[in-house]
């Protein structure tokens, strides 16, 4: 699966200055290393594909060191099943891989299995004040309507910045609704320097171009795993006829000409959306081209566009799962790579802190 040069640089953007190395305030630099995470709450659908996982291949193709977590200790946020929970970290396992993150090119491991993830997250909250966290619009989204929301939720973006300044990570592909937990972490990357010595570099955010994939039943939200009819998502294990059936009854207008207006018709801009990140086109190259082709026939078309670009990854995914001591034994690999740069680095910290 490996992408050319061109057209990494086309799909992939910083937010603010990117460098080959990553300066602190006092000028020390650090070796460029990415980091990202990903929650185990069930098997990813299409929309974390192309938003997530694709950007993570083209990285691991271009940098030197890059660091992947199955991030368990956040999906604890909300209740969650143990059975259930087992049984999504060894699925994402599996759907990673699939997709072809290659565990001998980078670190794939489960966080909850580094204890040191923890306790940066102690340390750092004790250098966070209320109405930082206060501020943060996820915090805001995700309480709302709650009687009594957990206190994990509250504070689960100081255990995200420990997840990326443990490792002393310079670049973090997210979506732009995580940029403000950068931004924190960031914030408290330097609040630590200024009390204790220059120790963590400042996280840049690295976004992507590639259309944000929709609700296929409300084309105005993002699609979720968390929305209650499965219809409004493709998963990454679903069947060519599922997928087939999803699509035909996407949420499109009456028009039958194919145009591309986010605003207007964005049930089919989602669907030339989806063409455009499976092909590479974009979204006037893909109206040109069916500019004979009518909105139903259309569908049909991405049906075919999306099962023949997912069904080696279901094929792969069903291998893998067949061997759960294989995928443990890749996950047992990963926490020992990721705990060599882990624990040297909490050391330090710990030492800076004035822990014996």
């Amino acid at each position: 699966m490996a992408l050319s040069i061109g057209f990494i640089l086309k799909n992939l953007r910083p937010a603010g200055r990117l460098a080959r190395r990553c300066l602190c305030s006092s000028n020390v630099t650090f070796p460029e290393r990415v980091f990202s995470g990903i929650q185990p709450t069930g098997i990813p659908h299409i929309g974390n594909y192309f938003g997530a996982i694709k950007n993570w291949i083209k990285l691991q193709d271009t940098n030197d060191s890059v660091i992947y977590s199955i991030v368990d200790l956040h999906s604890v946020t909300v209740p969650q099943d143990p059975t259930t929970l087992r049984e999504n970290i060894l699925s994402m396992t599996a759907c990673l891989l699939a997709c072809g993150i290659d565990p001998d090119r980078g670190i794939l491991f489960q966080q909850s299995q580094v204890p040191y993830h923890t306790e940066l997250a102690w340390i750092l909250g004790c250098n966070c004040t209320l109405s930082r966290l206060d501020h943060l619009p996820t915090w805001k989204e995700k309480s709302a309507g709650m009687k009594d929301a957990m206190l994990g939720l509250y504070t689960y973006p100081v255990l995200q910045a420990a997840d990326i300044l443990l490792y002393k990570g310079t670049r973090v592909p997210v979506g732009e609704d995580q940029t403000c937990h950068i931004e924190l972490a960031r914030a408290l990357a330097k609040i630590f320097n200024n009390r204790f010595g220059h120790y963590f570099p400042l996280p840049e955010v690295l976004l992507t171009e590639a259309p944000r994939i929709k609700s296929l039943r409300h084309p105005d939200k993002k699609m979720s795993k968390s929305e209650a009819n499965p219809k409004s998502r493709i998963d990454l294990t679903d069947s060519p006829d599922e997928i087939r059936q999803k699509v035909k009854k996407a949420v499109i207008d009456s028009e039958p000409k194919i145009t591309y207006d986010i605003d207007n018709r964005p049930g089919l801009a989602n669907l030339i959306g989806l063409e455009c990140a499976i092909t590479d086109k974009s979204p006037s190259q893909v109206c040109e081209e069916n500019c004979n082709v009518m909105s139903g026939q259309y569908k049909l078309k991405v049906a075919d566009l999306i099962v023949e670009e997912l069904t080696p990854i279901r094929l792969q995914m069903e291998r893998l799962l067949s061997d759960r001591q294989h995928l443990s034994s890749i996950l047992e690999k990963g926490r020992d790579k990721a705990m060599e740069i882990a624990e040297p680095n909490i050391a330090e910290v710990k030492s800076l802190v004035g822990f014996l």
